[in-house]
């Protein structure tokens, strides 16, 4: 006799353990899925430890089978992307869900439901997904590249999930992309033209973080990115709360070469981000500081050694944006951290993303570095 399948709300600390460990087992013989670190998971979903829900609420089910777990997925509602202008993807009225994952279709099907039934009680007429669970964290579902692993803070997702996803009426509105290249290559001739040039132009200061002044250096940061992602699709800016859990997190793996800030005229204008690929570190460690993991972890942060280095973030504050000035100090930028990720970091290999598919000038600058598109998400849209 069959068993029947029920889904229940995730309640206590135990049920929030069961919801990440079930990911664990899913994904044990796919060999480019990167184990989290379960502390990190558990964070994210427990309100006391996560920034972004000083805006937000969520509410978690878990599917199970008998005793077994076969299915999980998030419904939750940010009140700060509710008041962002509709043509920018989100809006009044517009709910998401994520942090999916179901042995089955029908699963999966049922658990869209409850996420989708839980958000109509909340008012919402919209849902997006997958979105796990700010913008900032693992945006969309993984539709091309399954053949290799995601780098640090990007997603992995079985390539059923598609099918699924569609099947249930969901329409892909926008695309999220990765660029790969090879940094052992140097640029292109009319690239170093153009980096020569921003180098005589004493208008112009490329120059490394302090991570001693981390707390300064960030404020600018996030002022420059606060008013370059402002128009962009999907933008929520980041609160207080958020910025001090990000702080946190990446604080380990902040490196002052591998972060610069572009002056023009003695004014911070733009910036550029890399992050030495945490993954390469962690997979081996199946989720697990103990019982030697931390020491493993604590010596390679010391002095990373990587394969990869990842661009999560860059921006151009909007009044030199698509300008050739906002070209130049990219190019600048991303030269002077090629040759700091290669010198330093023995890496060889670079990811710029996630790019929205719309953004020309930043996939047009990935291009012109011999990028090509490694990955891609989606966000899916339906009407509730």
């Amino acid at each position: 006799m069959a068993s029947t399948l029920l889904i229940r709300p995730v309640e206590t600390k135990a049920d929030r353990k069961i919801f990440v460990d079930l990911a664990f087992r899913l994904y044990k013989d796919d060999p480019h899925w990167v184990p989290p670190l379960k502390g990190e998971a558990l964070g994210l979903i427990t309100p006391e430890k996560n920034g972004w829900f000083s805006h937000a609420k969520a509410q978690l089910f878990l599917a199970y089978e008998g005793d077994k777990v076969v299915g999980r997925i998030s419904a939750h509602i940010d009140t700060l992307a509710l008041t962002m202008p509709a043509a920018q993807g989100f809006g009044p009225g517009v709910g998401q869900w994520g942090l999916m994952e179901a042995e089955r279709e029908d699963i999966f099907v049922a658990l869209l439901a409850k996420a989708e039934g839980w958000l109509r009680e909340q008012g919402m007429h919209r849902a997006l997904g997958p979105i796990s669970m700010s913008i900032w964290e693992e945006p969309g579902l993984l539709i091309e590249g399954y053949d290799h692993a995601p780098t640090i803070m990007m997603g992995h997702a079985k390539p059923e999930y598609r099918g699924w996803i569609e099947a249930a009426g969901y329409v892909g509105v926008k695309q999220l992309m990765t660029y790969e290249l090879d940094i052992t290559q140097e640029f292109p001739p009319i690239v170093k033209r153009i980096i020569r040039s921003g180098e005589n132009n004493p208008r112009i200061v490329i120059r490394q973080v302090d991570k001693s002044k981390f707390d300064e250096e960030a404020a600018i940061i996030l002022a420059i990115l606060n008013d370059a992602w402002s128009d962009n699709w999907g933008f929520v800016p980041l609160t207080p709360p958020e910025i001090k859990d990000v702080g946190v997190k990446l604080k380990p793996i902040v490196f002052n070469d591998l972060i610069r800030i572009a002056e023009l005229d003695g004014k911070p204008v733009a910036f550029m981000i890399t992050l030495p690929d945490l993954n390469e570190a962690i997979k081996p460690l199946n989720g697990s500081l103990l019982p030697f993991g931390w020491a493993k972890l604590l010596l390679w942060l010391r002095k990373p050694r990587v394969r990869t280095m990842r661009v999560p973030l860059m921006g151009v504050v909007k009044e030199l944006q698509s300008s050739r000035m906002a070209s130049q100090l990219a190019f600048m930028m991303i030269e002077y951290i090629r040759k700091a990720s290669v010198d330093h970091y023995g890496a060889s290999r670079g990811e710029i993303g996630w790019i929205l598919d719309d953004n020309q000038g930043m996939r047009s600058i990935a291009e012109t570095v011999h990028g090509t598109v490694n990955k891609v998400y989606q966000v899916y849209s339906r009407d509730l």
